[in-house]
């Protein structure tokens, strides 16, 4: 059953090399974004770097948005999906693979990007190990939301306005508890219980999620 687990993950790696304008766009995106920011409130290094956890936590939640409509999309279009639905995986393993592969072409560049981001935002050097640790934890978070939710609405009408709606009050705890982290360190405070919460919501996504993923793409087949 592994060697078909790791074979998903392994087809949507190289169909993701193939197709590299999604992991380019959503990368792009976030850097952009993130570089508004400074242009629209001014350059105040201390404003900055007061705003820096948000701006960095907003930007990478709304960029890992941006592939999620065709993680099921495009293969229940082409028929793909029934084919993987066929492969012997229970659907839950077929949604943690495409999740997997989803974190590690999105997921895994956004996190590389923060980390220039944080160097031009002004945050100090143990926030921004504090900003990598907490956006590994959240960024597997928004692949695990994501690909729930993007496999609930799968074949719904309107799935491109149904998966933001869904998906952006799912991810709020991870936002909060990601950008409390950051603000504890820079005002002297404790910053570990923030993590250990962000790691606990991942405890709970991490089984829950690829469920209802697999339920969803279980009724979009049938």
């Amino acid at each position: 059953m592994m060697p078909l687990f790791f074979a998903v993950i392994t087809r949507d790696l190289r169909l993701a090399r193939r197709h590299g304008a999604d992991t380019l766009g959503a990368v792009l995106f976030f850097i952009l974004a993130a570089t508004l920011f400074p242009l629209a409130l001014g350059p105040s290094p201390e404003l900055l770097r007061h705003m820096a956890p948000g701006i960095i936590w907003v930007c990478a939640l709304l960029a890992a948005l941006l592939p999620l409509g065709r993680l099921f999309g495009a293969e229940l279009e082409d028929g793909s999906l029934d084919q993987l639905m066929l492969l012997g995986l229970p659907p839950s393993l077929v949604a943690l693979a495409k999740m997997t592969a989803h974190w590690l072409t999105t997921g895994l560049p956004l996190l590389i990007a923060a980390i220039p981001m944080a160097v031009m935002l002004g945050l100090p050097q143990v926030s921004i190990l504090v900003l990598t640790g907490g956006l590994f934890l959240g960024s597997v978070i928004l692949s695990l939301i994501g690909g729930m939710a993007a496999a609930v609405v799968l074949g719904a009408r309107r799935s491109d306005v149904l998966l933001p709606l869904l998906i952006l009050p799912l991810t709020c705890p991870a936002l909060i508890f990601g950008a409390a982290a950051l603000d504890a360190i820079s005002n002297g405070l404790p910053w570990i219980p923030d993590l250990e919460l962000l790691g606990a919501f991942l405890g709970a996504a991490l089984p829950l999620c690829p469920l209802a993923a697999g339920a969803g793409l279980r009724a979009a087949v049938e």
